[in-house]
C-alpha cells in the first residue's frame, strides 16, 4: 500500500466520521491559531515599534568625554579629567569610522539663552542654538516638515542658514511652518535665512526640545566655539540589532583618534539609545513563552480528543482491519494507515489555524497602522507541531489496531 492510497483512505475515514472529526479539527485550529496569531502579532508590533524607535533615534549612540587614566604620584592614586572631544578629533572620527550601514553626525551646543527675532516678534532668551552637520537630522529625533536639510557645502563653509524647531514657529510665525521658509531671522546679532522647519514631536518631547534652532556646525564654531568646546558625536545604524557591533567598532576608532595606548583605559564613554527597545524585546520574550504555553495546553486537549476519536475508530473498524489483514495487510500497513489518518486530521486543523492566525496578524497590523510581517517561521512551527501532535495522539490507537488478531477481528460484530 503506497502513501497516496493511504492518504485517500484517511480522507474517506474523515468523511465517514465528519462531525466528530470537524470538532477535533476545530480544537486543533484554535491552538495553532493562538500560536501563530499571537506570535505574528507580537512580531508585527515589535517590528513597527523598532521602525518607529529608529526614526526617533533609538538606533543611535552618543560619544562623550569621560574620565582619564588613573596615575600614581607621591600622594597616592589620582584621576585625571579627560579632555573634551575637539573639532579635529570629531572630524577625524567621522572620516575614519566605516562600520557598514552606519552614519555619523557631529554637533555642538552654542548657547541655551539665545533670543530669536523676526520683524516685531521675538522669543524669550531661552532658545538653545545647536550647530549640526548634514547628517544630524537623519540620526536624531527630528524630521523636516517643510523646507530642507543643510547641504554639506553649507555646513563646511559656515553659511548663515537656520532650521527651526516647531516651538519657534509657534512663537514667531503663528504656527504656520510654510510661511517661515525663506525668511530672515535674527539670532542674537546675527541674521540667518530659514531653510527648513522640523516636525513637532508632540507630547513625547519636552518643551526644550521644541524650542531650539539648528545652524551649520562650522558657523556655530565661529560664533560660539572656544578652545574648550566639546563636540558631540552621534552614530546610527540601520538595524538596531547591530548596535553592539557598531559600538565596539566605534570604541576602537575613538581610541585611535584619542591616541590611547593599549594599557590606557578609555577616556570617553558611549551611551546607547536602545534601552526602551531592549526592554520591549524582553517583555515580548515573556509573552511568547506565555503564548506557547497556552497553545500547548489547547493542543494537549485536542490531542486527547483526537486519541479518543482514533480509539473509537479502531473499535468501529475492527472488522475492516480483520479483512485487510486477511487480504495480506501487515501490522506495519495498519499502523501506518491509522497514524496517517491522525496526522491528516491534525494538518487540516493546522492549516485552518494558520490561516486564522495570519488573519489575526493582519488585523493587528491594520489596527496599529503598521506593516504586516508574513510569519514564515511560525507557519513552519505550526506544521511541525501538528505533525508531532498527530503522531503522539495516533500512535497508541494505531498500535492497538495493528495488534488485532485477524480471526477475532473478522468475528467482531
Amino acid at each position: 500500500m503506497n502513501i497516496l492510497e493511504t492518504i485517500k483512505i484517511a480522507f474517506r475515514s474523515i468523511r465517514a466520521n465528519l462531525l466528530r472529526t470537524v470538532l477535533t479539527l476545530l480544537i486543533i485550529s484554535v491552538g495553532i491559531a493562538c500560536l501563530v496569531g499571537i506570535l505574528t502579532a507580537i512580531d508585527t508590533i515589535l517590528y513597527n515599534l523598532s521602525s518607529n524607535f529608529n526614526r526617533i533615534g533609538a538606533n543611535a549612540f552618543n560619544i562623550y568625554p569621560g574620565q582619564g587614566d588613573i596615575r600614581s604620584n607621591s600622594r597616592g592614586r589620582q584621576r585625571k579629567e579627560a579632555e573634551e572631544i575637539s573639532f579635529k578629533q570629531a572630524l577625524d572620527f567621522k572620516s575614519r569610522y566605516d562600520y557598514a550601514g552606519s552614519e555619523v553626525s557631529l554637533n555642538m551646543f552654542g548657547t541655551q539663552n539665545a533670543t530669536i527675532k523676526y520683524k516685531a516678534e521675538k522669543t524669550n532668551p531661552t532658545i538653545r542654538v545647536v550647530g549640526i552637520d548634514e547628517n544630524y537630522l537623519d540620526v536624531s529625533a527630528y524630521e523636516i516638515e517643510t523646507g530642507r536639510n543643510f547641504t554639506e557645502i553649507e555646513v563646511t563653509a559656515g553659511h548663515k542658514k537656520v532650521i527651526l524647531a516647531s516651538g519657534i514657529i509657534k512663537l514667531l510665525f503663528d504656527d504656520k511652518a510654510e510661511t517661515a521658509v525663506g525668511k530672515i531671522v535674527s539670532i542674537g546679532s546675527n541674521k540667518y535665512k530659514v531653510v527648513g522647519v522640523c516636525k513637532s514631536k508632540g507630547s513625547s518631547m519636552n518643551s526644550s526640545g521644541e524650542n531650539r534652532v539648528f545652524i551649520p556646525l562650522v558657523n556655530a564654531r565661529m560664533v560660539y566655539g572656544g578652545n574648550d568646546t566639546n563636540y558631540g558625536i552621534v552614530g546610527a545604524v540601520s538595524n538596531s540589532l547591530e548596535m553592539d557591533d557598531a559600538v565596539s567598532a566605534a570604541i576602537g576608532t575613538m581610541r585611535n583618534v584619542r591616541r590611547l595606548k593599549a594599557s590606557e583605559v578609555n577616556n570617553f564613554h558611549i551611551r546607547k539609545s536602545d534601552g526602551i527597545l531592549e526592554t520591549l524585546k524582553g517583555m515580548t520574550t515573556e509573552l511568547r513563552l506565555i503564548t506557547i504555553v497556552i497553545a500547548f495546553l489547547t493542543l494537549l486537549s485536542a490531542s486527547i480528543g483526537l486519541m479518543n476519536i482514533m480509539l473509537v475508530t479502531v473499535t468501529e473498524r475492527t472488522k475492516e482491519i480483520g479483512v485487510r489483514k486477511a487480504l495480506g495487510a501487515t501490522r506495519s500497513n495498519v499502523l501506518f494507515q491509522f497514524l496517517t489518518e491522525a496526522v491528516v486530521i491534525c494538518l487540516l486543523g493546522g492549516f485552518v489555524g494558520i490561516i486564522l492566525g495570519i488573519l489575526f496578524g493582519v488585523a493587528v497590523s491594520a489596527f496599529v497602522d503598521g506593516q504586516f510581517i508574513l510569519p514564515i517561521n511560525w507557519m513552519i512551527l505550526g506544521i511541525v507541531v501538528c505533525i508531532f501532535v498527530g503522531v503522539a495522539s495516533g500512535l497508541y490507537p494505531a498500535l492497538k489496531a495493528s495488534r488485532l488478531d485477524p480471526i477475532e477481528s473478522l468475528r467482531y460484530e
